[in-house]
């Protein structure tokens, strides 16, 4: 038999931590660089309809992608003979767009460069690379030797009980690994979209610098699946977890719209850390779309509660940036979040801005430890870094607390996480009490988030009032800002207690609306001061921004004046301090600026105080003792137009001796002539008399207690026997409108306040999120345009899409291979049992880096086939070596 050898040449998987943003074209905010990418997308207003849009879509040769995200009579457009990318914007018969009168607005994207939020690494920072429980430091404390640092509370949480279940947290970003052994189970395909590919599937494109791997380490953080050993554990690892895949391309205004309006009913929390370069001279922020889309998820989101958005506050510590100039982190729809280090010192990276609400651990100096996440290809990683370690750790807490109490809107969260938040062993120069009495900074925010707290106060937790938003006048006087000087601007505001609807008295978001001309941007710091003395200060000098645009309009935010009264002089001061040789003759030049108040007219906290019962105010007052009639003293006047025909003993409805309608009250008491029986009664016919309803009733029909037409406060009326109950059947759901029980949803067993929104399902069904799918069974999926079960690929057990590259778990005598299920593995793989999988994996070949590879050929026992497998010697002792069951290994090359 003629010898045959097969040499194979091996790639050794490295583990990279390389932290870096889409790649592709400028930024378009002032200080980015060089000028706008134009790309081949449009986005369009559009009245009349999808099928209105379609007609000019092709009329103009664009092909229309449908409606963005949930903004109505907006559509994504595409032009594919316009080029992709271009330095200006490409004039042509598609052009004529803009001038067709059924087109109420049009414009072409253009590329915003967006960096994930992930910190390069210090070199001299040291990898701890131990995937396991005993180290995840900031959940527990197991360290005897040395302080321990979990303030957060998360492990006191899930002791409650408290774990996501119900909630649906979907991550903005580079897309999820959503057949990673520590996410499948809880991977929701309904939480997910590819806005990059126009697809269902999130899947990360893979490279060999693992470039994104960046969404599925946030994903691992929120969700990460509890005891199945593979790598770690979620803050909610009970909560649905989904992936929208949109960095990995031109991000443009249209894509973060889409991207932030996907299935807002479903979603409970958006949870994305990236935004504009942190370079520390860019200043950039939301689109129009975006804003829109921002606006659309807080009013309509979640069923009218509010959509949650979490965001981490950015990583430009080292260039000295300001998070003030990131137009995402300083929206009051979303929620910023701050990062420390384990010993509660100031990262490297951090920025530090007014509008940081809250702060968790994240990685820190050399010496201090790391966040553990799940990472690209099935594996797990401690090079996690930045605040983008943050917003994800928040997002799990948010949705502990939201299983706590799914009514919180997302104002109430923000509530929550200013009275719980801690500053704990947290080091900052700048902490201050403001004066409402809370603890806050411009580094840290309100403190370290407090998981427990959290979920206890959701538990208690009152709706708040009705957000406000009070806009004073423009100060429109051109103010002329000396270098080395300061220049102070006041107004005085009422807080509009004049407009009932606009009243803020106590504070929540405060924006502060400038249009500044300045030579050297950087040189200048802002503060405001309110009417209490507190200061905050909205903008730092930034070293490294040296553009001469100024700020035109933009809108600086702080939550430092959180629970102050509003009413009383607000001061702006602007203090020009040159960092290098200026132009002594071009002065800065404050040209406008708004003060905008959020907040309520009530005091958000305060409880309600003791009202009048209802039943008390049903109660009717007895009338006066009336002086005993004498004979001679008979009555002769006119009788009340209520008395009957027995007339009366004086000129009132209490006099008379008959009623023509209904006589109410008893001869205790005394009894007076009505038209109308009032609440808690009803008429009795037959003897004229107001009769008392059953307990519990306002309205009813009669004596008994299935006689009821309406309930007291604190009842409900139950369609199905007409009582006043307290809790409502299985099925129903308590309108506090109607004060009546309604049915829910058919597919809903348990519902709260809509029908539509369930806590349990019907048979046949699954929760996910608050809505009710079908439960479909192993090999099929739930197909979301079709709502139905669909089959999956042969080769899936479990799937979310038809592809064989959309399965979750492969069927019986199938292998998982990365993302696909295959029956044997591929050259570079061998098979092998894996920890959160019911079926073997491939796992791919690592080579030790001190070892030196050699091969060997496996020949099968008829001399006739071979297969190549692989060994490593190290010392001159084999490693490891591995053949196939029917093959013999022959000889060591």
């Amino acid at each position: 038999m003629t010898a045959l050898w097969l040499f194979t040449v091996f790639v050794v998987q490295t583990s990279l931590s390389v932290a870096s943003g889409p790649g592709s074209g400028p930024g378009s905010g002032p200080g980015s660089g060089p000028g706008p990418v134009f790309t081949n997308h449009w986005a369009v207003r559009i009245a009349g309809g999808q099928k209105q849009a379609d007609r000019i879509a092709a009329k103009y040769g664009y092909i229309n992608f449908g409606q963005i995200g949930s903004l109505e009579g907006h559509y994504h457009f595409h032009h594919s003979r316009v080029v992709r990318r271009a330095p200006y914007s490409l004039k042509g018969p598609h052009s004529f767009i803009h001038m067709d009168p059924q087109v109420d607005w049009a414009e072409q994207q253009v590329v915003k460069h967006r960096v994930k939020r992930d910190a390069q690494r210090d070199p001299s920072f040291i990898n701890f690379n131990d995937p396991k429980w005993s180290n995840m430091w900031y959940i527990h404390c197991n360290d005897k030797n040395s302080r321990c640092h979990s303030e957060m509370n998360i492990l006191a949480a899930w002791q409650r009980g408290y774990t996501g279940k119900r909630v649906v947290v979907t991550i903005l970003d580079d897309g999820i690994e959503r057949n990673h052994p520590d996410l499948a189970q809880n991977y929701d395909h309904l939480a997910s979209y590819d806005i990059n590919g126009n697809d269902h599937d999130p899947t990360p494109r893979y490279d060999s610098r693992n470039e994104n791997m960046h969404g599925t380490r946030c994903a691992g953080e929120v969700a990460a699946v509890a005891n199945n050993s593979h790598c770690t554990v979620g803050v909610a690892y009970n909560a649905h977890i989904g992936g929208i895949r949109m960095l990995d391309g031109d991000v443009t205004d249209l894509v973060e719209a889409k991207s932030l309006g996907i299935r807002p009913d479903y979603i409970d929390i958006y949870s994305a850390s990236w935004g504009p370069k942190d370079d520390g001279k860019t200043v950039d922020g939301p689109g129009l779309l975006t804003k829109q889309a921002f606006e659309q998820g807080i009013k309509k989101g979640r069923k009218g509660l509010g959509s949650i958005f979490v965001w981490a506050s950015g990583n430009g510590g080292r260039q000295g940036d300001h998070c003030s100039c990131d137009g995402y982190t300083s929206s009051i729809y979303t929620i910023s979040i701050s990062s420390t280090t384990e010993n509660g010192n100031k990262p490297w990276y951090l920025e530090v801005c007014s509008s940081i609400i809250a702060t968790t651990y994240s990685s820190g100096e050399f010496n201090e430890r790391n966040i553990i996440t799940t990472d690209l290809r099935q594996l797990c990683t401690d090079g996690h870094t930045g605040t983008s370690v943050s917003a994800p750790i928040v997002a799990g807490i948010v949705a502990l607390a939201l299983e706590a109490n799914l009514l919180l809107t997302w104002r109430d969260v923000q509530h929550l996480l200013v009275k719980t938040s801690r500053p704990v062993h947290l080091k900052a120069d700048d902490w201050k009490t403001n004066a409402a009495g809370l603890r806050v900074s411009h580094l840290y925010g309100f403190g370290l988030v407090d998981a427990e707290a959290m979920v206890l106060e959701a538990t208690k937790w009152r709706t708040v009032p009705p957000q406000h938003t009070c806009s004073q006048m423009p100060v429109r006087r051109n103010r002329y800002i000396h270098a080395g000087r300061s220049l102070n601007s006041s107004l005085t505001t009422s807080g509009c207690s004049e407009e009932p609807e606009q009243h803020v008295d106590y504070l929540e978001h405060v924006v502060v609306k400038v249009l500044i001309a300045h030579p050297r941007r950087g040189d200048m710091e802002i503060n405001l001061i309110s009417p209490s003395g507190t200061t905050s200060q909205l903008l730092a000098k930034r070293l490294f921004d040296s553009s001469n645009e100024g700020f035109r309009n933009w809108e600086f935010m702080t939550v430092h004046f959180w629970g102050e009264r509003s009413q009383g002089l607000w001061t702006l001061e602007i203090v020009d301090t040159p960092s290098k040789q200026r132009n002594p003759e071009l002065l800065g030049n404050l040209k406008e600026w708004t003060l905008i108040l959020y907040g309520t007219s009530q005091n958000p906290y305060q409880p309600l105080s003791a009202q009048q019962s209802r039943s008390s105010m049903l109660e009717v007052t007895a009338p006066g003792e009336t002086p005993e009639l004498k004979e001679e003293d008979e009555y002769n006047g006119p009788c009340h137009s209520e008395c009957g025909d027995q007339g009366c003993d004086g000129p009132d409805t209490e006099h008379c001796l008959n009623c023509v309608h209904f006589s109410l009250g008893s001869l205790k008491s005394g009894r007076t002539c009505v038209s109308h029986c009032p609440l808690g009664h009803y008429g009795d016919i037959a003897s004229r008399r107001c009769r008392r309803c059953y307990k519990g009733c306002e309205g009813c029909v009669g004596l008994s207690a299935s006689n009821c037409l309406s309930c007291r406060k604190g009842l409900y009326l139950n369609a199905l026997n007409s009582s006043c109950i307290h809790t409502c059947p299985q099925g129903y759901f308590a309108d506090e409108n109607q004060r009546q029980c309604l049915k829910c949803h058919d597919t809903c067993m348990r519902c709260l306040r809509y029908g539509d929104r369930c806590t349990a399902c019907s048979q046949g069904y699954r929760l996910a999120g608050m809505t009710c799918v079908p439960e479909c069974t192993n090999g099929t999926f739930f197909h979301v345009e079709e709502m139905t079960c669909s089959p999956c690929h042969s080769s899936c057990r479990t799937c979310t899409g038809p592809g064989k590259e959309q399965c979750i778990q492969c069927a019986e005598g199938f292998l998982q291979q990365e993302w696909r299920c295959v029956q044997i593995c591929t050259p570079g793989f061998y098979a092998a049992e894996a920890a959160g999988v019911p079926h073997k994996m491939c796992h791919r070949w690592v080579i030790p880096s001190s070892s030196s590879p050699c091969v060997t050929v496996c020949i099968h026992a008829s001399g006739t086939e071979f297969v190549h497998v692989f060994i490593w010697m190290h010392a001159q002792r084999p490693l490891f070596v591995f053949c196939d069951s029917h093959f013999l290994i022959t000889t060591f090359l």
